[in-house]
């Protein structure tokens, strides 16, 4: 590593630029091979988990992108039903586009209800797989519904068996810490948020902006 080092320091800025650009040319060779080999198109089963921040934030996200693209899109919030997010207020102005439904009636801790967090997280789970079967909706996000999995308010496997089910071309993110071992298995792209500092555990309380 030292010798490379060295070698760039007597190289001139011509030099280091065309070396550059060369190794960029072969790269863009070996990328376009690989780029070429891929031909499929299905919709895909998205998966956000882990503890760091921005599951949802990265759902919501693909949700604007989708919009962007003229796509019709699906929301089901499992958890922060009482909380005045600043992506469902954007999301309303998209009301001819978008379907969203609030259902929790926030976190697990805060309910301290068993039987009422299960009522709610059916009644989300009704209207999510209402639109994952439909054959109109291109995106649908269930954002916390690993939550509702892991407190066994739902069953997995009911779960994965509407996503088996829905139209070819549908994509569904599903968001949320601890996700199911089956359904990480059964997605097909599986994204870890790894928490290495948050400003909570300094006493800084959720803002305005940043965490709704």
């Amino acid at each position: 590593m030292a010798v490379k080092s060295r070698r760039l320091q007597n190289m001139t800025e011509e030099e280091v630029i065309e070396r550059h650009n060369e190794k960029m040319r072969k790269k863009k060779v070996v990328r376009d091979k690989i780029l070429a080999t891929k031909t499929d198109k299905k919709g895909l089963v998205i998966v956000n988990t882990g503890k760091g921040k921005g599951k949802s934030t990265a759902g919501f996200g693909m949700v604007f992108r989708a919009l962007g693209h003229g796509m019709k899109v699906g929301v089901v919030q499992f958890v922060k039903g009482s909380w005045d997010t600043g992506e469902r207020l954007l999301l309303k102005t998209f009301s001819d586009r978008v379907t969203i439904s609030a259902m929790g009636d926030g976190f697990t801790w805060e309910t301290q209800d068993r039987l009422r967090d299960i009522a709610m997280a059916r009644n989300a789970w009704e209207q999510a797989k209402a639109m994952i079967l439909d054959d109109v909706t291109e995106v649908v996000l269930c954002d916390e519904l690993n939550i509702a999995l892991r407190y066994d308010y739902l069953p997995v496997e009911e779960v994965i068996d509407a996503l088996r089910r829905k139209p070819h071309m549908k994509h569904v993110i599903i968001t949320g810490r601890n996700a199911k071992s089956e359904l990480i298995e059964f997605a097909d792209i599986v994204t870890e948020m790894e928490m290495i500092k948050h400003p909570f555990r300094s006493g800084i309380k959720a803002q305005k902006g940043i965490e709704f």
